[in-house]
């Protein structure tokens, strides 16, 4: 009668020796060979993923080399729109300069014209002016207080302007030179 949960990999302990060992040989080969097959296979696998390691590190060299190429770019080319903005601006002083004979009202409105594109091309540029009003409250941030003077205000408010101040991007370029209300 045959045994039913007898594991065919597993010899009968049942044999002559010759034969178990034969058979025990038999099995060792066969594991041998699925251990070989199994390390073929992690062998092809890690060469794959050792690939796709290469790959995404020469990729994201490359990026890192683009990104860098284009914040050169940025740097060396980013003033090019505000220089475009402000030719404009040199051509009317150069055909003002070019007038030879030109009357105070004809250079007054030369001058006023030539103003409304510098502020133009700054303003295309988010260069914004900070020009204060009168009894608005100091803030140091945008503000450069120049003197005190006594006056019927609250303290610390602007009285004057003395100088337009500057922004770029809400970042001050330069702070508005004022003249402020002192303490009583």
């Amino acid at each position: 009668m045959q045994d039913n949960n007898h594991n065919p990999a597993t010899p009968s302990p049942n044999l002559p020796p010759e034969e178990l060992e034969a058979a025990m040989a038999a099995n060792a080969n066969d594991e041998l060979q699925r251990l070989q097959t199994e390390l073929a296979e992690l062998k092809a696998k890690s060469a794959d993923l050792a690939d796709q390691f290469l790959r995404a590190k020469a990729e994201a060299e490359n990026a890192r080399r683009r990104a860098e190429e284009e914040i050169s770019k940025a740097r060396k080319f980013g003033i090019e729109n505000f220089a475009e903005g402000l030719l404009p601006v040199a051509d009317s002083l150069d055909a003002a300069l070019a007038i030879q004979n030109a009357t105070a009202a004809q250079l007054r409105e030369g001058s006023e014209a030539t103003l409304r594109q510098l502020h133009s091309a700054l303003e295309r540029n988010r260069v914004l002016a900070i020009t204060p009003p009168a009894g608005e409250k100091f803030d140091p941030h945008r503000h450069q207080a120049i003197s005190m003077v006594p006056a019927n205000q609250e303290p610390n408010t602007i009285v004057s302007v003395l100088q337009k101040g500057y922004l770029i991007a809400d970042r001050v370029l330069r702070p508005a030179l004022v003249t402020v209300t002192a303490p009583k």
